[in-house]
């Protein structure tokens, strides 16, 4: 038993606006998990001496990794992800240079770089 053309046209209109046809966020890479990222603890060291510090350096580590697999997985364009890798920088910056101006960086200030990390992630995530 055949189906009719329109039929198949039906189904291919169902199927593209149900939501397994949708656009999903990807969850394979790590900074995809805004949860668990915002509860990562970094390691305090030598350069790094502010807990607050560390957790935004282990998040920027992180999601450069994320975009340098996803760019090797041809998901993401070399300009997108030469995009997202410096905007990542440029908050590992700010708060490196913040730091070096503050005695530590205070929750306000982290939640403000983790909103930027956040940012970034779900423009890789999409």
């Amino acid at each position: 038993m055949r189906m009719k053309p329109v039929w198949a046209l039906f189904l291919a209109i169902y199927l593209l606006a149900s939501p397994a046809g949708a656009q999903t966020i990807r969850t394979d890479y790590p900074a995809c998990n805004l949860m668990a990222q915002h509860e990562l603890v970094g390691t305090v060291g030598a350069e790094i001496t502010d807990p607050q510090q560390a957790h935004i350096a282990e998040r920027a580590n992180i999601l450069q990794a994320d975009i340098g697999t996803a760019r090797k997985a041809r998901r993401i364009s070399q300009r997108l992800a030469d995009r997202l890798w410096r905007k990542v920088e440029a908050v590992r910056t700010n708060a490196n240079t913040l730091k070096r101006n503050q005695t530590l960086l205070g929750a306000a200030e982290r939640a403000s770089y983790d909103r930027q990390l956040d940012s970034i992630a779900g423009t890789l995530c999409r």
